[in-house]
């Protein structure tokens, strides 16, 4: 099936576990994820009304870059510091920020370009050691830290990636801990604390986490088709 078609039915699948869940479609906002997959397949889905896209790795976005235009990037996967420097004036948001360290860094170099970089904190609500964020505790150290520290930022909101559940509905109450999270700072009145986004939901789980809250999707091979891995 096309990547045009693919489009239409997540988009369809979006705006109807929206409705059905009492939410307006156009608070749930989709990001194409292009982990491997070519800028031709890319700039296709831009043509069919793609306006954002995620990237793991900072080495693809710097590959696709100058071939892919008329988009908003994204970097949802981990980022080494050392490597901030590569995408800091090419990005729209950072996802994936889990430690101070980390934050300082994007500040910095957000300042010798003269931007406030958006940004989401990673945060790992259930522990697990393969996945990278910030215990839910550190919440609100990590906040008031990167607030007072780093004037080139501005904290969007919270990004949480579910652990794999054989029970899809396992995962909705993933979520609902990264959205009480994200609630008790919506109404923060700090200047660069402006929580307005929740990164949550892949293909596999969307559907929940647009139950929970969910403002960004995260979705690939829904629109693309399995990955290459060779």
């Amino acid at each position: 099936m096309s990547i045009k078609n693919n489009l239409n039915l997540v988009r369809n699948d979006i705006s109807k576990f929206a409705e059905e869940f009492g939410r307006n479609p156009e608070d749930v906002k989709l990001i194409a994820v292009t982990k491997l997959h070519s800028p031709e397949e890319i700039n296709e889905a831009i043509e069919n009304g793609v306006t954002d896209i995620g990237e793991n790795k900072v080495q693809e976005i710097q590959e696709k870059y100058d071939k892919v235009k008329g988009v908003n990037w994204h970097l949802i996967g981990h980022l080494q510091r050392n490597k901030v420097k590569y995408i800091i004036d090419k990005v729209y948001m950072i996802h994936s920020v889990d430690s101070l360290k980390l934050a300082k860094e994007i500040d910095k170099r957000a300042s010798q370009h003269n931007l406030t970089m958006k940004i989401l904190i990673q945060v790992n609500a259930e522990g697990e050691e393969s996945k990278f964020g910030i215990p839910p505790e550190d919440l609100d150290q990590m906040i008031t830290d990167i607030y007072e520290n780093c004037p080139n930022i501005e904290i969007c909101g919270l990004m949480g990636i579910a652990p794999f559940y054989d029970d899809l509905e396992d995962a909705s109450g993933f979520f609902a801990k990264i959205k009480a999270l994200f609630d008790r700072y919506v109404d923060d009145v700090r200047d660069r604390v402006n929580f307005k986004e929740l990164s949550m939901g892949m293909s596999g789980d969307f559907k929940v986490a647009i139950r929970e809250g969910s403002t960004y999707v995260r979705i690939g091979t829904a629109i693309f088709g399995a990955r290459d891995y060779r």
